[in-house]
């Protein structure tokens, strides 16, 4: 049941809304009590007990039309908007309900004696209290279904946002596998003209690259140790193609390898240097990999090649994309005159 859904703050605030309201209703009463020689004329014959019965109606009366309200406004769905036929039924079911209870408590003073003030001034305050009791149950609630209608669209938001950020991620990654398996496709198709012994080698050390990249996938982030582990077969995969015509320079401390990153980030910037830098004999390429505090650079020196397409940046690109959906940063890529650098936080 929806009644016995409400949060249990929202309990506590209708028990301290209607202790509250129920003292104002009653103040002139109270007033008139602390001076009885000023309170006589208005309230003649008032005796504490029968503004303790008074205030007690009130706060139980008070307390029943929060329900009646709550079952009113909450037999809707929050995801529509509450329409003012609703709340001016609720207002009038209120004020209505307010004024049997108010006659009811009467009827029991005259037929069973429960205490209660008899004074001609208070039974004429009587429908000014109705008006603004159901004026203040009825707000209230109001107020608190708009509240829980906002809070429950943000969540909606936040979750379709998530599940959007999640979709682009998962899009970016199925970029990356066929982009690497392409580029090592052509380096085997090398190797095997050139070499088959070494094309054989070369076939198993890409079978395991792979099931690392199939595996990895499936995380958001590896260990900066994993992915150097991975990118150390990667290299070996390059280097037996190139031999000694390219070079790697890698210098990670140790207390920075438990640090995190995309998986196969690093891979793709070496694979980058390679694909877009001529590496020969007359040129040959080394490629730096270097950390420190709370970022890792891979700088190579441009050596462009004399007849290579022009570059999309497509896998920059989707690095820079993953970093920012999954940690709201971005990469740092630098061009000078001679080299290149690409800076990665380190998570």
């Amino acid at each position: 049941m929806k009644l016995l859904r409400i949060h249990k703050k929202f309990l506590l605030m209708l028990n301290a809304i209607s202790v509250i309201v129920a003292f104002l209703m009653h103040l002139p009463e109270l007033i008139a009590l602390s001076d009885p020689v000023s309170g006589s004329h208005l309230f003649p014959d008032i005796h504490w007990l029968n503004v303790c019965y008074e205030i007690l109606f009130t706060y139980f009366s008070i307390l029943l039309l929060f329900f009646i309200n709550v079952r009113i406004m909450m037999s809707g769905s929050l995801a529509t908007a509450l329409s003012w036929k609703r709340v001016v039924v609720s207002f009038v079911v209120t004020l209505v309900v307010c004024n049997l209870l108010g006659k009811g408590f009467v009827y029991a003073h005259q037929h069973f004696g429960i205490p209660a003030i008899t004074a001609m001034l208070h039974h004429y305050l009587h429908p000014l209290r109705d008006i603004l009791i159901a004026c203040i149950v009825t707000g209230t609630c109001y107020l608190d279904y708009q509240n829980r209608r906002s809070r429950k669209m943000l969540l909606e938001n936040e979750q379709l946002r998530t599940e959007n950020l999640v979709n682009q991620y998962e899009s970016l990654k199925s970029q990356l596998n066929p982009h690497m398996l392409f580029n090592s496709l052509n380096t085997l198709y090398s190797l095997i003209r050139e070499s088959p012994d070494k094309a054989q080698n070369y076939l198993q050390e890409l079978s395991r690259v792979m099931r690392y990249t199939l595996h990895d996938n499936l995380s958001h982030t590896v260990t900066l140790n994993e992915e150097m582990v991975f990118v150390r077969s990667y290299i070996y995969l390059l280097q037996m193609r190139y031999e000694d015509n390219l070079h790697f320079d890698i210098d990670i401390p140790q207390e920075l390898l438990q640090r995190e990153v995309p998986p196969m980030a690093v891979q793709m910037l070496v694979e980058n240097a390679v694909k877009h830098n001529e590496i020969s004999r007359r040129n040959p390429l080394t490629i730096s990999i270097r950390a420190n505090g709370n970022e890792l650079y891979v700088t190579n020196r441009i050596q462009p090649k004399l007849s290579s397409s022009s570059s999309t940046c497509i896998g920059l690109a989707n690095l820079s994309k993953r970093y920012r959906l999954l940690f709201g940063k971005d990469i740092t890529i630098e061009e000078s005159n001679n080299d290149f650098k690409v800076t990665l936080p380190l998570i």
